[in-house]
């Protein structure tokens, strides 16, 4: 079976096609070529092109085709989304404007939250109440909707959200509103809270829903013109969209609910690491992707990532509980504005690095491209680590020169550095800002990081994998075979998943088995109609969790429910696993508290016997190889030294060497530090052992 899997980033769209009936077990092969932001259409149709020329293959051949992007993620953060309403309670117009009384710096008197989607000169009210059970307070004036709906059209709204108030526990009013904007202004696209996020929090509940609304036209009009370029090109197969939860969905559903697939990308990753520290028998692993814009870290522990249930984008220079919540589930992974574009400049003194990109267009300096400010890859060329002439396997030659003369006028000069040492201050101030991204995800979570293998992937992920993990003391990092189209490779393994959840307040007590059986078989139903869209012969496989506190706490605590029927001593089971998971996260129980459900989600994953498989290749000696030495910069030995140079694709298994040096693939280039010991093993992964800071 061939499935192709590509998924677009910031500054690279990466490819993979892999044969299943290949010599070993399968045939890969891997592609990367610029984005084109402008439309990145552009890019997937010229990369499928080259990559079934290479591969021998025809679009007809194809079984399966499985894509991550950034559409939805930049409409959003460059807001060019579509002209967007919303309509809502009346009295609640200014809930997108209000947020949440919690300051992401509390004694910062002028922080900057992010603009709400919708303007508030868009945002209209309608008269109508629900109470919290979802009985009606005030029956829905269909006057005010009819105002609603003329208002927005006629100031040139293309979509509009519906939140109403309590709407997650009667969605009547908005339907009522949705089939009168049908009737009234069909061209408008719709989106209900009811049926994106139906979960209390007003605030979360009516900005995903915005959000959702925001990108519906933008990823529609982009799914359906790819999907009629691949069928032009005698592509006729399964189409699979990645969500942030890290399973694949139909074109269909992600064109309903765009908002689930708006960390795709980094999804895909999390999941490529875990599979690999499986793989390699490692429990648990940091996983670590840096690409061109932006460098990604998760944790993954007893192989499977962690979901949350809500997540942020648009953050204020990436700070936690700056950004826009989306209430859907996403793996857990935190993102910072360090990628290989990131810009460089000095403020206050001293040297910054992003979180702005020169991104694909224009690009680093030494691109040559037209970037004029010097990036994380100016330095990285500057200081040895890449070769100007092998740089995605020689796809795009690098202008050295450019580089040093912008990195010595923006940095070196101000600053009274000489060129190494100016190059090495952006390199270092990179590492720094990673770093203290990977305490977050490790310390601060209560995770050792020496207890930690480190999976380092992504074009710059392995160049900077061994610093980054020294500096924290994990004792291992992994480069993955493919380690630069990590994220596709990701897709590969990913199967079809549906994520459907509700709120039901109820007291948790050996009695509420009845009461939480009526909620499953609603939730069920819900899924039921969204795997009837797969062709999937074998049977779903369920899972279920609660969120659950103690009565009057405000944030509940995520429960793992058992599985099987829900009868007899379902509820006694159910608060077995609320003190298990609370016990966990808290180290404390209080017996004599009441428990308190309030949310539900079910968890539908359809096994196709193609997901899980770890992509590698054998390796052989005969391999041509790339190798020599050139100048790279490690402080530990006093600067620029002789630094021996290897073509990964000509080592042998169980080969090893000892830093420092250089790996080189076509797609990655993975640095080991002096004092590090890498060795190539099975299936083809290169795994890197870390000496102690200050070791080598």
């Amino acid at each position: 079976m061939i499935r192709v899997a590509f998924d677009i980033g910031g500054t690279f769209t990466d490819f993979v096609l892999h044969d299943s009936q290949g010599d070993g077990g399968g045939d890969s092969h891997f592609l990367k070529i610029p984005s084109t932001p402008d439309d990145p259409g552009r890019a997937v149709l010229a990369g499928l092109e080259s990559l079934f020329q290479a591969a021998g293959v025809e679009a007809g051949d194809v079984a399966s085709v499985l894509h991550a992007t950034t559409v939805a993620t930049n409409a959003v953060l460059e807001r060019k989304g579509a002209p967007t309403g919303l309509i809502t309670t009346e009295g609640f117009r200014d809930v997108l404007i209000i947020g949440r009384q919690k300051r992401y710096e509390t004694y910062d008197l002028y922080i900057a939250k992010p603009e709400p989607l919708v303007p508030r000169r868009h945002i209209v009210e309608v008269a109508e109440r629900l109470d919290n059970a979802g009985a009606v307070v005030t029956p829905l004036d269909m006057a005010s909707v009819d105002r609603a709906i003329d208002g927005l059209v006629a100031a040139g709204r293309e979509t509009v959200a519906v939140s109403l108030l309590h709407a997650y526990a009667n969605p009547e009013h908005e339907q009522a509103i949705r089939a009168r904007i049908k009737a009234r202004a069909p061209g408008l696209s719709v989106s209900l809270s009811s049926d994106v996020a139906p979960k209390f929090r007003e605030y979360e509940r009516t900005n995903t829903t915005a959000a959702n609304a925001y990108i519906k036209p933008i990823v529609e009009r982009y799914i359906e013109g790819l999907q009629d370029a691949l069928r032009q090109r005698g592509y006729v197969r399964d189409l699979f969209i990645m969500q942030s939860s890290g399973g694949l969905v139909s074109p269909a559903i992600a064109k309903d609910y765009p908002i689930r697939i708006i960390e795709s990308g980094p999804a895909a990753g999390v999941l490529m690491g875990g599979i690999v520290g499986k793989e390699q028998g490692r429990e648990h692993v940091i996983t670590f992707d840096m690409g061109g814009t932006t460098a990604k870290l998760g944790a993954v522990d007893g192989g499977t990532p962690a979901i949350m249930p809500t997540f942020e984008i648009d953050h204020v220079r990436y700070k936690k509980g700056s950004g826009l919540p989306i209430n859907v589930p996403a793996v857990e992974l935190l993102e910072i504005g360090a990628g290989g574009g990131s810009i460089a400049r000095v403020e206050m003194g001293m040297i910054a690095v992003g979180p702005d990109s020169a991104g694909a267009a224009p690009g680093p300096i030494c691109y040559g491209q037209g970037g004029s400010l010097p990036t994380i890859t100016d330095a990285n060329l500057v200081l040895g680590y890449l070769d100007p002439d092998w740089f995605n396997g020689g796809a795009l030659a690098l202008d050295r020169d450019a580089a040093a003369n912008g990195i010595m006028r923006d940095i070196g000069e101000p600053l009274d550095l000489e060129l190494g040492a100016a190059a090495w201050g952006i390199h270092l101030v990179a590492t720094m800002n990673m770093e203290n991204a990977l305490r977050i995800v490790s310390v601060e979570q209560g995770r050792d990081p020496r207890r930690y293998a480190m999976i380092a992937f992504g074009g710059a992920g392995p160049l900077h994998a061994a610093r980054l993990a020294r500096s924290v003391g994990i004792p291992e990092v992994i480069v993955p075979f493919g380690a630069g189209v990590g994220s596709a490779i990701g897709l590969l393994q990913a199967a079809p998943r549906i994520d459907v959840s509700t709120t039901r307040v109820m007291q948790l007590d050996e009695n509420a088995g009845p009461a939480i059986a009526e909620v499953y078989t609603e939730l069920e139903a819900r899924a039921r109609k969204d795997i009837a869209q797969f062709d999937n012969a074998a049977p779903p496989q369920w899972s279920r969790h609660g969120y659950m506190r103690y009565a009057g706490q405000g944030f509940e605590v995520q429960v793992p429910l058992p599985d099987g029927a829900i009868q007899g001593d379902f509820g006694v089971r159910a608060i077995d696993a609320f003190n298990a998971a609370y016990l966990q996260k808290h180290k404390f129980l209080d017996p004599e508290a009441r428990i308190e459900a309030v949310d539900w989600t079910l968890v539908a994953t359809l096994p196709s016997g193609q997901e899980g498989v770890v992509i590698s290749q054998a390796r052989s000696l005969d391999t041509p190889k790339r190798s020599g030495s050139r100048l790279a910069w490690f402080p530990e030995a006093g600067g620029y030294v002789a630094t021996q140079i290897i073509d990964r694709q000509a080592l042998a298994n169980g080969a090893t060497i000892t830093g420092p040096a250089i790996i080189e693939d076509p797609d990655s280039t993975t640095v080991v530090l002096p004092g590090d010991v890498a060795r190539l093993g099975g299936p083809g992964h290169l795994i890197i052992d870390i000496a102690r800071e200050g070791a080598a």
